[in-house]
């Protein structure tokens, strides 16, 4: 059983039992109940929304916020003795989907 949903703009692929890092949300903790639904598929059964479906229920856990891996970015000029580097590391938000019911 696994659902694809949209958090924060933009869409996962979720089951049960799993743990989603999806892009900083402003709450910090608690549980939350996910509305947006576009498809979801238990076995043979496949439902999808046009644009969302409303008789799926999922809800979601909020773990904490973590940062993502470092990614560095350069600037480079040939011949000119020039380098920069940057560094980013992203915010994210985890989430445990905690019960999914049609």
């Amino acid at each position: 059983m696994y659902a694809i949903v949209e958090i924060a703009g933009k869409q996962y692929k979720v089951e049960k039992d799993m743990v989603v890092n999806v892009d900083k949300l402003l709450k910090s903790e608690g549980d939350m109940t996910i509305e947006k639904i576009l498809m979801f598929a238990n076995g043979e059964d496949v439902r999808i929304g046009q644009p969302y479906l409303k008789d799926i229920k999922i809800t979601a856990k909020l773990i904490g916020s973590i940062k993502g891996k470092k990614v560095r970015g350069i600037k480079f000029r040939r011949r000119k003795n020039y380098t920069r580097t940057k560094g980013h590391r992203q915010n994210y938000t985890q989430l445990k989907i905690s019960e999914m019911t049609a």
